[in-house]
């Protein structure tokens, strides 16, 4: 991929005995990680066993009750926030989701904005306008090329609404979105749902370039793919009371922040 996300030095994830407990109870207990820079992570299970939660706390969202998590140099809960600068989100459910009232383009250019509010330098902040805007659809170009999304492609183009997209370029859309933060850390929610067999084959193909390319992918499944470097499996029924997917914007709200 000839871009900067080829250049882009992946997050290392170790974690041992990592736990959350929410306000439901325990949504995971016991996980152990170990992945190197630019690994795809599966993180596979059933509905209600806290894949979700193990996402969030990952990317410093969630803050852990157990065990400890070094994502990069950065040391669990502690450095949560520094996880956070250095990941970033594509769909997840309650979280990070698309508005359906947005255009592609609109989407698009609000996550640009942002960045540059949030992210940029005060030397780029001073730049002209111009160069500003040159800036802008570069990096637009670059994440919708590294997500593989062809907006010519699509009905209205980048006029298209959100609601009027397929579930594959829906997902392509969520992850061109985080790549515009340039994260070492990519999370995806929900990889394989409601995908036919050929579509999931592509989304396992997009991340697994990803991560070819040096970002490290965390992605949740229902089943992992044989293209996962390593994956985490999460059980059902933790002690004291498991969570189930929906118990997780409760955990969150109450643990984390975005």
């Amino acid at each position: 991929m000839d871009s900067p996300h080829s250049e882009v030095t992946g997050a290392a994830i170790r974690a041992e005995g990592f736990g959350l407990k929410g306000p439901r109870g325990w949504a995971f207990r016991g996980v152990s990680v170990d992945a190197a820079p630019g690994s795809l992570v599966a993180v596979a299970g059933p509905s209600g066993s806290g894949r979700t939660c193990l996402l969030l706390a990952l990317t410093g969202r969630m803050k852990p009750a157990e065990g400890w998590a070094r994502v990069a140099d950065h040391q669990l809960p502690r450095r949560m926030a520094a996880v956070r600068r250095i990941s970033a989100l594509g769909q997840v459910p309650g979280v990070s989701e698309l508005d359906p009232a947005f255009t592609v383009a609109e989407h698009l250019r609000e996550r640009v904005m942002l960045r540059r509010r949030y992210d940029g330098s005060l030397r780029a902040l001073l730049r002209s306008p111009a160069r500003r805007r040159a800036e802008s659809r570069t990096l637009i170009d670059e994440a919708l090329a590294g997500a593989g999304l062809d907006l010519g492609s699509l009905p209205k183009a980048g006029r298209t609404s959100v609601r009027d997209l397929e579930r594959l370029e829906a997902l392509r859309l969520s992850v061109a979105l985080a790549l515009i933060q340039r994260p070492r850390l990519l999370a995806v929610d929900d990889t394989d749902m409601k995908l036919s067999d050929g579509e999931r084959k592509a989304a396992w193909a997009l991340l697994r370039s990803l991560a070819d390319a040096g970002t490290t992918v965390l992605a949740v499944c229902s089943e992992a793919p044989a293209e996962a470097d390593i994956t985490v499996t999460t059980e059902p029924g933790a002690e004291d009371g498991a969570t189930n997917e929906e118990g997780a914007a409760d955990a969150f709200a109450t643990t984390g922040s975005a």
